[in-house]
């Protein structure tokens, strides 16, 4: 597994990235490539652990020491050959996984882990440079029919699984374009559009439809589906945000995230600019939300030429390195800089927005925040207010990037019937099978939001129950 002693001959080099000063002025991806033999010492790095705890922190199970290895030997295409073995999309993962593995690295324990997520991104570039990349297309047809509901990585993945089983798969997505929030709600500068466009011009040369503008639950009727087709599968997402209750949500110039990136996305994707284009420019904008989406509206915001961007969160600031309640290999709850915060922003900890202040004419002038202490009562989380700690912060434009709550109910969830848990998410047995037969679920319309690694591994893994459904058996893998 790599070279025995790498991991005491190199040390973990980070991702190289393109200077600040230049990738803030466009919306190319942020990320450079390896120098070939810098990748070789990071792969070289994969010890031999024994008991290989990155597939314990990898939901698809990817078989990482086999393929660091492979890096480290120059054997290229046997590397990708095993990535694809666990993942459809390893570009995508590369990309925009948070790489819960590298979490759970042996070497991680009392050192840098190995630069995992870099390696797989390399090996899927080289591979499509090489043109090694190339359809799968099932030399016997089932005759059976499939309606996958949403195009996201958990549709797509469970999508390209079942064409390759030998069904018809048919994708609908209520967009325009395909990819979900991978098209629309990822900015272009953390995962540049071509990459998903190339999978999906595989995917159709193997079979798969796609249908865009097809709203199931509106323009697309729940009974036209389950009448056409001879098994359903939902992986809509969770699209239903979070919002914030307090006085003047109600006033001009505050947003949900999601009603803010895809705006720009379309831009880069070439389409006009619409009459009610948000747009940061000159303007002091603040960010309520701490996490990826916070830090994509970030990235957007300082492109478009912000004059100060702030983000807040209510939990306090994380430590440094693991805290003693945070052992590995569980996912560390430390604190961590995306390449947005690299490029201008105020990040704010423990603090709440008390209302948002009225300009005099409607628009968003401001907020009113006060700091809090976050009580950990046995495990249930509360926040008091610390008094005589308000403040007032300048804001033109507001974008409240605070997770979602789960699926959209109206529509298709309404119209199907499907049973859901006390969460709003669509249950389903161990088949993935939900409480209607023959309508499947994964992804975060089954789990609620998470990463999109579990949706690939999901959508793999319901693929299998949807062909054993049709087929009483499966050969397909079941990741979990």
């Amino acid at each position: 597994m790599g070279k025995v002693t790498g991991f005491m001959e190199y040390r973990r080099v980070a991702q190289p990235y393109r200077p600040v000063d230049e990738r803030v002025k466009d919306f190319r991806q942020v990320m450079d490539s390896w120098p070939r033999e810098l990748l070789n010492h990071q792969a070289a790095r994969c010890m031999d652990c024994g008991i290989p705890f990155c597939h314990q922190g990898c939901p698809l199970g990817n078989l990482i020491p086999d393929w660091n290895d492979l890096v480290y030997r120059d054997q290229w295409q046997d590397a990708i050959d095993r990535l694809h073995a666990t993942n459809n999309f390893p570009e995508f993962t590369g990309t925009l996984c948070p790489a819960p593995c590298e979490g759970s690295c042996v070497l991680g324990i009392n050192d840098d882990p190995v630069t995992i997520k870099a390696v797989e991104l390399a090996i899927i570039d080289h591979a499509w440079e090489k043109g090694w990349i190339v359809p799968e297309v099932a030399q016997i047809k089932t005759g059976k029919k499939v309606a996958v509901i949403g195009s996201g990585p958990a549709g797509l993945a469970a999508a390209q699984q079942l064409a390759r089983a030998g069904h018809d798969v048919t994708v609908f997505e209520r967009a325009d374009r395909i990819g979900g929030l991978m098209r629309y709600g990822i900015p272009e500068f953390k995962m540049e559009k071509k990459r998903l466009d190339r999978r999906l011009e595989q995917m159709e040369a193997e079979g798969v439809s796609f249908k865009t503008n097809a709203h199931v639950g509106e323009n697309i009727s729940v009974d036209d589906l389950r009448a056409d087709f001879d098994a359903l599968l939902l992986t809509g997402g969770a699209c239903a945000a979070r919002d914030l209750p307090v006085p003047g949500r109600e006033l001009k110039g505050i947003h949900q995230a999601m009603e803010y990136l895809p705006m720009q996305n379309r831009i880069c994707e070439g389409d006009a600019k619409p009459d009610n284009f948000i747009d940061a420019k000159d303007k002091h904008v603040v960010i309520i939300g701490g996490g990826d989406t916070g830090a994509d509206c970030l990235g957007t915001a300082n492109r478009q030429g912000a004059k100060s961007v702030h983000q807040l969160e209510i939990m306090q600031k994380p430590p440094k390195t693991r805290s003693e309640n945070n052992p590995w290999p569980e996912w560390p709850q430390i604190y961590r800089t995306a390449s947005a915060h690299e490029e201008g922003v105020e990040r704010v900890y423990s603090v709440s927005t008390k209302r948002f202040i009225d300009d005099g004419n409607g628009n968003v002038s401001g907020l009113e925040l006060v700091t809090v202490e976050m009580i950990n009562d046995n495990g249930r989380i509360s926040f008091e207010e610390i008094p005589g700690s308000e403040q007032i912060l300048k804001a033109d434009l507001v974008f409240l990037a605070m997770g979602f709550l789960g699926p959209e109910k109206p529509g298709m969830l309404e119209q199907l019937g499907v049973e859901l848990d006390g969460r709003g998410n669509v249950i389903s047995d161990k088949n993935w099978m939900s409480s209607v037969k023959g309508v499947f679920t994964a992804g975060d319309m089954h789990r609620g939001q998470s990463l999109i690694v579990w949706a690939i591994a999901e959508g793999r893994s319901a693929a299998r129950g949807v062909d054993e459904y049709l087929m009483g058996s499966s050969d397909l893998p079941a990741p979990v």
